[in-house]
């Protein structure tokens, strides 16, 4: 599709994006719609990943997004770029044979140094599989229990990468929840069906689902954001070009889902929005860089030192424009929020928004 217009405000960028990752009023209806629609959302930090689709959930509580992975209609597992996500469970298997070899790749030096080789791979996976298949879900402490008693140390970082490469190679997945940790089950029970779309077509697939909810973007945001190699990126692009729709903005293409960029025409919603977005949201993380939503002079203050844990952060427009904790539990729990510019007050209605935003997340915990 050929261009379409070209941006002039960066910040109309940030409203669009809200508009496809579905905060607004055009959120989803459940947590696997919205898992599904989102494609991949990055879930290290659980109760962070529960709220980030919570948030996108109208009158969603944490008990529905818990039960909606209880019940294997959202897996959590490490698809791309070695970091835990949420996904829907068809989506797994082929999103692992898209990433899994550059990425074992990547760590390969880091597995040397570990003293793990395949073999050692191939025996955790016969150690877990025995016990799994024999006794149902297992805590990760008694896995890594499991791995010691058969000779696979785990300490040092061991386990854990002896856990990812199961994973990723698709013999386990994490299912149900205890509490705040989940158990580790084998991924032919707790996922018997999965899409098995060849390479070109998964790829293809995958970057139009990115684009439609995640966009505007760009091509490498998508390479970065699966660590898929540019070129074949560029190549599966032509199969879905003309499914989107290509805006401009500074001289670099951007591409979005033509629903979306008709808001530019029709009225772009999100002009007095205001979101409290846990860390490590999609909005910030789900692409090469935060320009478009957020003052370069503010990053340090989301991501203190670059130490690489990312707070909350309030969301106003499509900008992010501070962070927030919650302090006190129970019904005494408040949201407190830290403004970058908090020397200049609130008005009435920013205040407003940001007590129905607050109202809506003690809501979703005691759900």
């Amino acid at each position: 599709m050929a261009a379409q217009g070209v941006l002039r405000d960066r910040r109309v960028v940030g409203r669009l994006r809200l508009a496809s990752q579905r905060l607004g009023d055009n959120g989803a209806t459940s947590a696997a719609e919205l898992v599904r629609w989102m494609t991949a959302m990055q879930a290290q930090d659980l109760q962070a990943a529960l709220w980030a689709v919570g948030v996108r959930v109208p009158g969603a509580g944490i008990a529905d997004v818990r039960g909606a992975i209880n019940n294997g209609e959202v897996v959590r597992s490490w698809p791309m770029r070695g970091t835990l996500h949420l996904v829907a469970p068809e989506d797994l298997r082929w999103m692992l044979e898209l990433t899994a070899e550059r990425l074992a790749r990547s760590i390969a030096a880091r597995h040397r140094q570990l003293d793990i080789a395949w073999t050692d791979v191939e025996k955790a996976r016969d150690l877990a599989l025995d016990r799994i298949l024999a006794d149902g879900p297992i805590s990760r402490s008694e896995l890594f229990k499991v791995f010691d008693a058969g000779s696979q140390p785990t300490q040092g970082q061991r386990g854990i990468h002896l856990l990812g490469s199961l994973c990723r190679h698709g013999w386990l997945v994490l299912g149900p929840l205890a509490g705040n940790q989940q158990l580790i089950v084998a991924l032919d029970q707790w996922i018997p069906a999965s899409r098995t779309p060849a390479r070109e077509e998964a790829l293809a697939g995958f970057l139009l689902r990115y684009f439609r909810s995640h966009g505007p973007a760009t091509l490498r945001d998508f390479a970065w954001w699966t660590q898929l190699p540019l070129t074949e990126v560029r190549s599966a692009f032509e199969h879905v070009r003309h499914e989107l729709v290509e805006l401009e903005f500074e001289g670099t293409s951007y591409w979005l889902s033509p629903d979306v960029a008709a808001l530019l025409d029709t009225g772009l919603p999100g002009a007095r929005s205001l979101y409290l977005l846990p860390g490590f949201d999609e909005f910030v993380l789900g692409y090469t860089d935060r320009i478009h939503v957020l003052d370069p002079a503010h990053a340090d203050l989301i991501v203190p030192g670059g130490n690489g844990v990312f707070k909350r952060t309030v969301v106003a427009a499509g900008e992010v424009v501070g962070t927030w904790v919650l302090q006190g539990t129970g019904p005494r729990a408040v949201v407190v929020p830290e403004l970058f510019n908090g020397n200049q007050p609130m008005g009435p209605a920013a205040q407003a928004a940001l007590a129905r935003a607050a109202r809506r997340y003690l809501a979703f915990l005691g759900n």
